[in-house]
Protein backbone atom coordinates (compact mmCIF):
# COMPACT_ATOMS: atom_id res chain seq x y z
CA UNK A 1 0.00 0.00 0.00
CA UNK A 2 1.12 3.71 -0.76
CA UNK A 3 2.09 5.55 2.30
CA UNK A 4 1.45 9.05 1.99
CA UNK A 5 3.61 11.93 3.62
CA UNK A 6 1.94 15.05 3.34
CA UNK A 7 4.80 17.56 3.45
CA UNK A 8 3.54 20.96 5.29
CA UNK A 9 5.73 24.09 3.90
CA UNK A 10 5.12 26.94 6.55
CA UNK A 11 5.36 30.64 5.36
CA UNK A 12 9.28 31.64 5.08
CA UNK A 13 10.43 27.36 4.86
CA UNK A 14 13.94 26.33 4.40
CA UNK A 15 14.13 25.08 0.86
CA UNK A 16 16.41 22.39 1.83
CA UNK A 17 14.25 21.19 4.68
CA UNK A 18 11.54 20.60 2.57
CA UNK A 19 13.84 19.05 -0.20
CA UNK A 20 15.22 16.44 1.88
CA UNK A 21 11.33 14.77 2.35
CA UNK A 22 10.78 14.98 -0.83
CA UNK A 23 13.64 13.43 -2.28
CA UNK A 24 13.85 10.68 0.19
CA UNK A 25 10.28 9.86 -0.29
CA UNK A 26 9.90 10.41 -3.64
CA UNK A 27 8.53 6.54 -4.44
CA UNK A 28 11.26 5.62 -6.38
CA UNK A 29 13.60 2.59 -5.57
CA UNK A 30 10.38 0.14 -5.70
CA UNK A 31 9.55 2.39 -2.17
CA UNK A 32 5.74 2.67 -0.78
CA UNK A 33 5.72 6.44 -0.32
CA UNK A 34 4.53 9.23 -1.85
CA UNK A 35 5.36 13.05 -0.93
CA UNK A 36 2.47 15.45 -1.31
CA UNK A 37 3.56 19.33 -0.68
CA UNK A 38 0.84 21.06 1.33
CA UNK A 39 0.49 24.60 2.82
CA UNK A 40 -2.47 26.15 4.77
CA UNK A 41 -3.69 26.66 1.04
CA UNK A 42 -2.84 25.90 -2.11
CA UNK A 43 -0.29 28.45 -3.99
CA UNK A 44 3.07 29.44 -3.67
CA UNK A 45 4.77 29.73 -0.53
CA UNK A 46 7.56 31.95 0.01
CA UNK A 47 11.26 30.63 1.50
CA UNK A 48 13.87 31.56 3.16
CA UNK A 49 16.14 32.38 0.27
CA UNK A 50 13.80 34.63 -1.70
CA UNK A 51 12.12 32.22 -4.09
CA UNK A 52 8.92 30.73 -3.96
CA UNK A 53 7.50 26.90 -3.73
CA UNK A 54 3.86 25.93 -5.04
CA UNK A 55 1.98 23.67 -2.87
CA UNK A 56 -0.71 22.01 -4.84
CA UNK A 57 -2.41 20.94 -1.65
CA UNK A 58 -4.13 22.50 1.33
CA UNK A 59 -4.70 21.50 4.99
CA UNK A 60 -7.02 19.02 4.04
CA UNK A 61 -4.73 16.70 2.89
CA UNK A 62 -3.09 16.49 5.64
CA UNK A 63 -5.80 14.50 7.07
CA UNK A 64 -5.44 11.11 4.90
CA UNK A 65 -1.63 11.31 5.06
CA UNK A 66 0.03 8.46 6.96
CA UNK A 67 3.07 10.65 7.93
CA UNK A 68 3.24 14.78 8.18
CA UNK A 69 6.36 15.95 8.27
CA UNK A 70 7.03 19.95 8.82
CA UNK A 71 10.27 20.89 7.93
CA UNK A 72 12.28 24.26 9.17
CA UNK A 73 10.59 27.92 8.82
CA UNK A 74 11.97 31.11 9.55
CA UNK A 75 9.19 33.42 11.49
CA UNK A 76 9.95 36.14 14.02
CA UNK A 77 7.34 34.45 16.42
CA UNK A 78 8.02 31.39 15.41
CA UNK A 79 4.17 30.36 15.60
CA UNK A 80 2.35 29.27 12.67
CA UNK A 81 -1.09 30.25 11.09
CA UNK A 82 -3.99 28.91 13.91
CA UNK A 83 -5.31 26.46 11.04
CA UNK A 84 -2.12 24.94 10.34
CA UNK A 85 -1.41 24.00 14.64
CA UNK A 86 -5.11 22.45 14.25
CA UNK A 87 -4.60 20.67 11.66
CA UNK A 88 -1.12 19.36 13.33
CA UNK A 89 -2.74 18.30 16.64
CA UNK A 90 -5.95 16.89 14.86
CA UNK A 91 -3.12 14.76 12.97
CA UNK A 92 -1.48 13.90 16.22
CA UNK A 93 -4.98 13.13 17.86
CA UNK A 94 -5.90 10.76 15.00
CA UNK A 95 -2.72 8.95 15.79
CA UNK A 96 -0.87 10.04 12.51
CA UNK A 97 3.09 9.77 12.64
CA UNK A 98 3.90 14.04 12.97
CA UNK A 99 7.65 14.62 11.95
CA UNK A 100 9.76 18.04 11.88
CA UNK A 101 12.86 18.60 10.43
CA UNK A 102 15.13 21.83 12.27
CA UNK A 103 12.51 24.53 13.70
CA UNK A 104 9.84 22.66 12.14
CA UNK A 105 9.90 21.21 15.96
CA UNK A 106 8.59 25.14 16.98
CA UNK A 107 5.29 24.08 14.58
CA UNK A 108 5.02 20.98 16.42
CA UNK A 109 5.37 22.50 19.95
CA UNK A 110 2.55 25.46 19.62
CA UNK A 111 0.61 22.75 18.01
CA UNK A 112 0.80 20.90 21.43
CA UNK A 113 1.56 17.99 19.76
CA UNK A 114 5.55 18.15 22.03
CA UNK A 115 3.57 18.92 25.62
CA UNK A 116 5.54 16.39 27.99
CA UNK A 117 7.80 14.52 24.91
CA UNK A 118 11.03 14.79 24.55
CA UNK A 119 12.34 16.76 20.87
CA UNK A 120 15.16 18.19 19.29
CA UNK A 121 16.04 21.11 17.20
CA UNK A 122 18.61 22.70 15.54
CA UNK A 123 21.37 23.49 18.50
CA UNK A 124 21.45 27.16 17.71
CA UNK A 125 17.08 27.07 18.47
CA UNK A 126 17.22 24.91 21.43
CA UNK A 127 17.33 26.80 23.74
CA UNK A 128 15.10 29.22 22.83
CA UNK A 129 12.38 26.28 22.16
CA UNK A 130 13.35 25.04 25.38
CA UNK A 131 12.41 28.41 26.98
CA UNK A 132 8.98 29.20 25.14
CA UNK A 133 7.78 25.70 25.35
CA UNK A 134 8.76 24.50 29.27
CA UNK A 135 6.59 20.85 28.78
CA UNK A 136 8.98 20.12 25.47
CA UNK A 137 12.29 18.46 26.89
CA UNK A 138 14.66 19.59 24.53
CA UNK A 139 17.99 17.37 24.00
CA UNK A 140 20.07 19.45 22.15
CA UNK A 141 22.91 17.32 21.21
CA UNK A 142 21.32 14.85 19.32
CA UNK A 143 20.23 14.24 15.37
CA UNK A 144 16.86 13.00 15.66
CA UNK A 145 14.54 11.72 18.68
CA UNK A 146 12.17 9.05 18.13
CA UNK A 147 9.08 9.47 20.53
CA UNK A 148 7.18 6.80 18.17
CA UNK A 149 4.35 8.46 16.54
CA UNK A 150 6.29 11.99 17.28
CA UNK A 151 9.47 12.34 16.02
CA UNK A 152 11.86 15.83 15.39
CA UNK A 153 15.45 15.99 14.55
CA UNK A 154 18.00 18.22 14.39
CA UNK A 155 18.88 20.94 12.08
CA UNK A 156 19.01 20.87 8.17
CA UNK A 157 21.11 17.43 7.23
CA UNK A 158 19.75 15.50 9.79
CA UNK A 159 16.58 15.58 8.52
CA UNK A 160 17.68 13.07 5.58
CA UNK A 161 18.97 10.94 8.99
CA UNK A 162 15.86 11.10 10.70
CA UNK A 163 13.89 10.19 7.22
CA UNK A 164 15.96 7.33 6.54
CA UNK A 165 15.54 6.40 9.82
CA UNK A 166 11.60 6.25 8.78
CA UNK A 167 12.08 4.20 5.99
CA UNK A 168 14.18 1.86 8.26
CA UNK A 169 11.72 1.84 10.61
CA UNK A 170 8.54 1.34 8.29
CA UNK A 171 10.49 -1.77 5.60
CA UNK A 172 14.02 -2.39 7.53
CA UNK A 173 17.70 -1.31 6.46
CA UNK A 174 17.67 -2.73 3.20
CA UNK A 175 15.30 -0.05 1.29
CA UNK A 176 17.17 2.48 3.48
CA UNK A 177 20.16 1.41 2.44
CA UNK A 178 19.13 1.75 -0.93
CA UNK A 179 17.81 5.02 -0.79
CA UNK A 180 21.04 6.39 1.03
CA UNK A 181 22.84 4.77 -1.86
CA UNK A 182 20.44 6.86 -4.48
CA UNK A 183 20.61 10.07 -2.57
CA UNK A 184 24.91 9.93 -1.87
CA UNK A 185 24.74 9.53 1.80
CA UNK A 186 25.63 7.70 4.79
CA UNK A 187 22.64 5.28 5.45
CA UNK A 188 23.70 5.82 9.29
CA UNK A 189 25.45 8.30 10.71
CA UNK A 190 27.56 8.34 14.43
CA UNK A 191 26.91 10.76 16.79
CA UNK A 192 25.16 13.58 17.42
CA UNK A 193 25.17 17.30 17.08
CA UNK A 194 27.58 17.77 19.73
CA UNK A 195 29.93 17.01 16.67
CA UNK A 196 29.19 20.34 15.13
CA UNK A 197 28.45 23.20 18.17
CA UNK A 198 31.02 25.64 18.52
CA UNK A 199 32.02 26.27 22.10
CA UNK A 200 33.47 29.75 22.36
CA UNK A 201 36.21 30.60 25.36
CA UNK A 202 34.25 33.17 27.83
CA UNK A 203 35.24 36.84 27.26
CA UNK A 204 37.86 38.32 29.59
CA UNK A 205 36.59 40.17 32.77
CA UNK A 206 38.59 42.43 35.19
CA UNK A 207 39.01 39.48 38.02
CA UNK A 208 38.14 36.70 35.48
CA UNK A 209 40.30 33.33 35.65
CA UNK A 210 40.63 33.39 31.82
CA UNK A 211 44.53 34.12 32.15
CA UNK A 212 44.69 30.40 33.87
CA UNK A 213 42.87 29.14 31.34
CA UNK A 214 44.54 30.24 28.38
CA UNK A 215 47.79 28.82 30.50
CA UNK A 216 45.96 25.78 30.98
CA UNK A 217 45.36 25.69 27.24
CA UNK A 218 49.18 25.42 26.46
CA UNK A 219 49.81 22.65 28.28
CA UNK A 220 46.65 20.14 27.79
CA UNK A 221 49.35 17.50 26.62
CA UNK A 222 50.99 17.77 30.05
CA UNK A 223 49.62 16.33 33.73
CA UNK A 224 47.52 19.37 34.81
CA UNK A 225 45.97 19.49 38.62
CA UNK A 226 43.61 22.33 39.94
CA UNK A 227 46.40 22.55 42.46
CA UNK A 228 48.35 23.51 40.07
CA UNK A 229 45.67 25.79 38.08
CA UNK A 230 44.80 27.29 41.41
CA UNK A 231 48.71 28.38 42.20
CA UNK A 232 49.01 29.85 38.51
CA UNK A 233 45.69 32.12 39.83
CA UNK A 234 47.15 32.66 43.15
CA UNK A 235 44.46 31.76 45.18
CA UNK A 236 43.30 28.61 47.33
CA UNK A 237 42.04 25.70 45.22
CA UNK A 238 38.52 26.33 47.34
CA UNK A 239 38.27 29.58 45.99
CA UNK A 240 39.47 28.63 42.60
CA UNK A 241 36.95 25.79 41.83
CA UNK A 242 34.33 28.26 43.44
CA UNK A 243 35.54 30.73 40.98
CA UNK A 244 35.52 28.32 37.81
CA UNK A 245 32.37 27.16 38.05
CA UNK A 246 30.54 30.61 38.07
CA UNK A 247 32.80 31.50 35.33
CA UNK A 248 32.31 28.55 33.07
CA UNK A 249 29.31 26.66 34.09
CA UNK A 250 31.16 23.49 35.00
CA UNK A 251 34.57 22.45 36.93
CA UNK A 252 37.89 22.59 36.45
CA UNK A 253 38.62 19.07 35.85
CA UNK A 254 35.39 19.00 33.04
CA UNK A 255 36.57 22.40 31.65
CA UNK A 256 39.98 20.59 30.95
CA UNK A 257 38.79 17.09 29.66
CA UNK A 258 36.59 19.01 27.29
CA UNK A 259 39.32 21.48 26.16
CA UNK A 260 41.59 18.09 25.67
CA UNK A 261 38.47 16.69 23.53
CA UNK A 262 38.34 19.60 21.35
CA UNK A 263 42.14 19.52 20.75
CA UNK A 264 41.89 15.63 20.18
CA UNK A 265 39.15 16.88 17.52
CA UNK A 266 41.21 19.04 15.82
CA UNK A 267 43.78 16.42 15.84
CA UNK A 268 41.58 14.47 14.02
CA UNK A 269 40.44 16.33 11.31
CA UNK A 270 43.77 18.11 10.72
CA UNK A 271 46.44 15.23 11.02
CA UNK A 272 47.28 12.04 9.95
CA UNK A 273 48.53 11.17 13.82
CA UNK A 274 47.27 7.76 15.23
CA UNK A 275 44.71 7.83 17.68
CA UNK A 276 47.11 6.23 20.21
CA UNK A 277 49.50 9.72 19.39
CA UNK A 278 46.79 12.24 19.64
CA UNK A 279 46.06 10.56 22.96
CA UNK A 280 49.12 11.22 24.50
CA UNK A 281 49.86 14.50 23.12
CA UNK A 282 46.13 15.76 24.44
CA UNK A 283 46.57 14.92 28.36
CA UNK A 284 44.54 11.64 27.39
CA UNK A 285 47.78 8.80 28.39
CA UNK A 286 46.11 6.25 26.27
CA UNK A 287 43.90 5.60 23.53
CA UNK A 288 41.74 4.05 25.81
CA UNK A 289 40.86 6.74 28.04
CA UNK A 290 40.35 9.09 25.05
CA UNK A 291 37.87 7.17 23.73
CA UNK A 292 36.00 7.40 26.52
CA UNK A 293 36.23 11.06 26.77
CA UNK A 294 35.55 11.67 23.16
CA UNK A 295 32.43 9.47 23.38
CA UNK A 296 31.02 11.12 26.35
CA UNK A 297 31.38 14.79 24.83
CA UNK A 298 31.18 13.85 21.18
CA UNK A 299 28.97 10.98 21.24
CA UNK A 300 30.99 8.93 18.60
CA UNK A 301 34.45 7.51 18.62
CA UNK A 302 37.67 9.49 17.55
CA UNK A 303 38.14 6.97 14.15
CA UNK A 304 34.47 7.74 12.93
CA UNK A 305 34.47 11.06 13.49
CA UNK A 306 38.04 11.24 11.43
CA UNK A 307 35.87 9.35 8.78
CA UNK A 308 33.45 12.18 8.37
CA UNK A 309 35.56 15.53 9.29
CA UNK A 310 38.83 14.59 8.20
CA UNK A 311 40.75 16.93 5.94
CA UNK A 312 43.36 15.88 3.32
CA UNK A 313 46.89 16.74 5.42
CA UNK A 314 48.94 19.84 3.46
Amino acid sequence: MVHQVAILALEAVVPIDLAIPAQVFDGRDGSPYRALLCATEPGPVRTTTGFDVVATHGLDALANADTVVVPGFDAADRRPPDSALEALAAAAERGQRVVSICTGAFALAAAGVLDGRRATTHWWHAAELATRYPSVTVDPDVLYVDEGAVLTSAGVAAGVDLCLHLIRRDHGAELANKVARRIVVPAHRDGGQAQFIERPVPSLADDSLEPTRAWALERLGEPLTVAAMARHACVSERTFARRFVAETGTTPLQWLLHQRVLLARDRLETTSASVDQIAAECGFGTAANLRIHFRRVVATTPTAYRRTFAQSAA
